[in-house]
């Protein structure tokens, strides 16, 4: 018997693919700002559509692996270097926040676009704060006139609690004190008082507002519930919404979004169809017995100001009754004393049976349970 090997066969001018993780993205934030400037450039000064081109991108680039870069052409027009100042040799665009009109209306609509884009993508969060971090070190390099805008800026994302306070810290670095440049930035803070008050009352609006809009979008684009959810209890966390404010929000942005027929026979159906879908999302945020209430007076307050509605009110309350969005508890308490002048007459007449059977099943349960403890 030979002990010589045999070969094993062999394929020739076989390709083989490099496995997905061998394989390693080259890491080219020049290409980034190129796309990034080429789109900036496209859109001009309407910011509206500034908002839209970063929404629509994130899709397509790499926004987490680039965020720095990002938030270095949209305050800056271009990658920052150390210092703060920018390179010659690559493409900058000109609509950007230095180079905005410095005053507090346009400062407002900027950080608009910084809010809209990253409740959009929530990973850009961190690496926003960052950036202002690295832009407060960087002020000695920046003008009066750009120094006055980061300065407003950071007030105004302060103040709306879009930022957390502790970037800050950036300003006792050793060199700023050195430079005076750290009195200056206080001095802007300070000037800014009468800023933060005004953001914080308009906070409650505009919050709520955004929010709406932001859970539309989501139901819009067919987000997962789950996604909705956790969405909307992070932003309760973070501008501390209860969920009585929550679920009027909630309510008002799943009627919002969809265009009602004008007939009053075919609309019922349309709003129970389309309330069976959503009713995950209402249940989701009826946890308390007052945010049950709160959504009952949202429900009568709406159907009596969309006339077409007025005969779905007791309709769409059986159907939430029967999702665990609505408990009997809550319709009662509702029925009997926490309804609103609003067609009360109308919609009391339409709950009457309805209240009648669940009185008579409250009974009867109760009387089942004095049985089973005899």
């Amino acid at each position: 018997m030979s002990n010589q090997k045999i070969q094993k066969p062999t394929l020739t001018g076989q390709r083989f693919k490099t496995r997905k993780r061998d394989e390693k993205k080259v890491f080219d934030p020049t290409q980034f700002q190129e796309t990034i400037v080429q789109g900036l450039n496209q859109t001009g000064s309407d910011l509206d559509a500034v908002a839209k081109f970063l929404d629509a991108s994130g899709a397509k680039l790499d926004y987490r692996r680039y965020a720095e870069t990002l938030f270095d052409i949209l305050v800056a027009g271009g990658m920052l270097a150390p210092g703060g100042t920018l390179s010659d040799d690559l493409t900058r665009t000109e609509f950007c926040l230095f180079t905005a009109q410095e005053d507090l209306e346009t400062m407002q609509a900027y950080a608009q676009v910084f809010n809209k884009l990253i409740r959009r993508y929530k990973y850009l969060e961190k690496g926003f704060e960052e950036e202002i971090k690295k832009l407060l070190l960087f002020l000695k390099g920046f003008t009066e006139s750009e120094r006055n805008k980061l300065a407003m800026l950071t007030g105004i994302l302060l103040a709306n609690g879009n930022i957390s306070a502790s970037i800050l810290n950036s300003l006792y670095n050793e060199n700023l004190v050195k430079e005076g440049v750290q009195q200056f930035i206080k001095i802007q803070y300070a000037g800014l008082k009468e800023l933060s008050d005004f953001a914080r009352n308009q906070q409650a609006i505009g919050s709520r507002k955004e929010l709406q809009k932001d859970l539309q979008e989501q139901m819009e684009r067919g987000d997962p519930f789950k996604d909705i959810i956790a969405s909307a209890r992070e932003e309760m966390k973070k501008n501390n919404i209860s969920e009585q404010t929550m679920i009027g929000i909630v309510w008002t942005s799943v009627m919002s979004y969809v265009e009602w027929n004008k007939k009053e026979e075919l609309v019922t159906e349309q709003a129970i169809k389309h309330l069976k879908q959503y009713s995950p999302l209402l249940k989701a945020f009826t946890s308390q017995g007052a945010s049950e209430i709160l959504l009952l007076v949202k429900m009568q307050e709406y159907c009596y100001d969309n006339i077409h509605f007025m005969n779905s009110f007791q309709k769409i309350v059986v159907l939430l009754y029967k999702a665990d969005v609505l408990s009997e508890e809550a319709i009662l308490k509702w029925y009997t004393e926490a309804h609103v002048a609003k067609g009360r007459s109308v919609f009391l007449e339409q709950m009457k049976k309805f209240v009648e059977w669940l009185k008579n099943a409250e009974e009867e349960s109760e009387s089942e349970e004095d049985e089973a403890a005899d």
